[in-house]
């Protein structure tokens, strides 16, 4: 057993917790920090994932650091070159040296007497317990369970002679050449497996219960590599970083406030690249743009693969699964030696790391998020929470930003604790912190995330403009946040400082 006390903790070491521990080393370089990783290196999600073909979703000059650009050409880089990105800068910025391999957290719980977190963990290699204690704690976690992807009960699954794979966890010794594969999902993974594994495959059927908006994208950036021979590298990356972030923005406010044209658009880009006019109706969504995340694939790879006749699209039911294969309820019958289960992921809060306050069960889902930052009654805690209609990382980069905003103001105002509170009962209990959108997964969490507010700093806004100003320009105080001097050697006469009074 270990016991070790820092001024900041982190949970995670992918790519919101090595981009966190940045930014505290640089604004708040007077604070000892630590990180508690599960796995045994940098990546999380990057380093979880090795499925054929892993990609990011979002274009790599806006899903990269703001304090790092990324500085190739690949606009969705491969899942090899984004763990050495992020393994890279957490050696560049000192922050390797912080991480705790291997340690899984499996509880935390704020004392206020001691006006401090304790955490419970466990080292994974040695099964020892380790006992950690911080001022502030930040969850780094993501949103997901790293340990089970989502996967349906499919009646006879028992029943199928061959191989059937989750992407989340996949046999690195996977043999699939000249194999008949049927990939179950619609969605990123699937649009990335299915071309990925086509060239190999004798072939492969992306089964879809419904279409998913899939939207082509260069795989080079031309016009950074062109500027790259006239102007420094710096200012051209800077530029595309710039760039992409406002073409993005531009995409998701035209779904909102023209649906139907936006529809239009997306449509006619796919028709324009498929052979076959009849294929369309694989790539017709009953639902409008960015109701769910829209796919990207590079160069249009997915449709080069069903073009070429090595791949292709069915859209119907799964009635159950056979010996060798899958019947569908269409009565159509689809072989296959493989069988890739690309239905999605379990949602899950804060890594499954149990919370208490003074010895209580807290729950998540009865709370709501402060700025997208903080939770409403919990002490002292972060949980850096990236973009769901953006790349990830802008939100999580001014989320840090915003931390240490707090953690700098904390230390020049004497103050020990800053907690979130709800004076005018905003709670909408009915939707979640993540409500706006309709996808699976996001539909089956609802009941553990946290709640919306009625309106700002409890709702979300997800809107990247919004967020900066909130998050880096506006003050740190205000008649929410509840403001606790040193207590922990209380004399007479101590008291709490509220700034709504202030």
């Amino acid at each position: 057993m270990t016991n070790e006390h820092v001024d900041v903790l982190i949970i995670g070491a992918g790519l919101s917790g090595i981009g966190t521990a940045v930014h505290l080393s640089q604004n708040c370089p007077d604070k000892r920090i630590a990180i508690l990783e599960r796995r045994q290196q940098v990546g999380g999600t990057w380093d979880l994932f090795r499925y054929p073909g892993i990609r990011s979703d979002s274009d790599m000059f806006s899903f990269g650091f703001a304090f790092r650009p990324w500085n190739e050409l690949k606009t969705l880089a491969d899942g090899e070159s984004i763990r050495r990105y992020i393994s890279d800068t957490a050696r560049e910025y000192g922050v390797e040296e912080k991480i705790r391999f291997g340690i899984e957290t499996e509880q935390v719980q704020w004392c206020s007497e001691q006006q401090q977190w304790v955490v419970s963990a466990r080292d994974l290699q040695s099964g020892q317990a380790r006992h950690y204690s911080c001022d502030f704690l930040i969850s780094c976690t993501g949103y997901y369970d790293h340990k089970a992807g989502y996967l349906p009960e499919f009646p006879g699954a028992e029943r199928f002679q061959g191989q059937c794979i989750h992407p989340q966890h996949w046999p690195q010794d996977l043999d699939y050449s000249g194999k008949k594969v049927v990939v179950i999902g619609s969605g990123a993974t699937a649009v990335t497996l299915v071309p990925a594994m086509a060239a190999q495959a004798g072939h492969i059927t992306m089964l879809q219960r419904s279409p998913s908006y899939i939207m082509t994208v260069p795989a080079q950036d031309r016009i950074t590599e062109v500027l790259c021979k006239v102007l420094p590298n710096d200012w051209v990356y800077g530029l595309a970083r710039k760039r992409n972030i406002a073409i993005q923005r531009w995409i998701f406010k035209a779904a909102k406030r023209w649906p139907e044209g936006t529809r239009r658009f997306l449509l006619k880009k796919v028709a324009e690249q498929l052979d076959d006019p009849a294929q369309m109706k694989h790539f017709t969504p009953a639902y409008m743009p960015w109701d769910q995340r829209l796919c990207a694939v590079p160069d249009g790879d997915l449709f080069k693969a069903i073009n070429s006749g090595k791949a292709s699209v069915v859209t119907d039911e799964i009635e159950c699964f056979t010996e060798t294969g899958i019947r569908l309820k269409s009565g159509a019958q689809l072989d296959a030696d493989i069988i890739i289960t690309a239905t999605g992921l379990n949602l899950q809060v804060l890594g499954g790391t149990r919370i208490l306050i003074d010895g209580q069960p807290f729950d998540i889902n009865q709370r709501m998020t402060y700025k997208g930052v903080m939770l409403q009654d919990v002490p002292n805690m972060a949980w850096i929470f990236g973009y769901t209609n953006a790349p990830w990382t802008l939100k999580s980069d001014i989320a840090a930003q915003w931390v240490c905003r707090l953690l700098n103001h904390m230390r020049a105002s004497g103050v020990q604790v800053a907690t979130p509170r709800d004076h005018d009962d905003n709670l909408v209990a009915a939707e979640s912190m993540m409500g706006a959108l309709q996808s699976g997964y996001v539909q089956r969490g609802n009941r553990i995330l946290p709640r919306q507010g009625r309106s700002a700093p409890w709702r979300l806004l997800n809107a990247y403009e919004r967020d900066r100003e909130m998050l880096l320009d506006e003050p740190v105080e205000d008649a929410l946040l509840e403001l606790t001097e040193n207590n922990r050697a209380a004399q007479p006469g101590t008291k709490s400082r509220d700034v709504r009074a202030a």
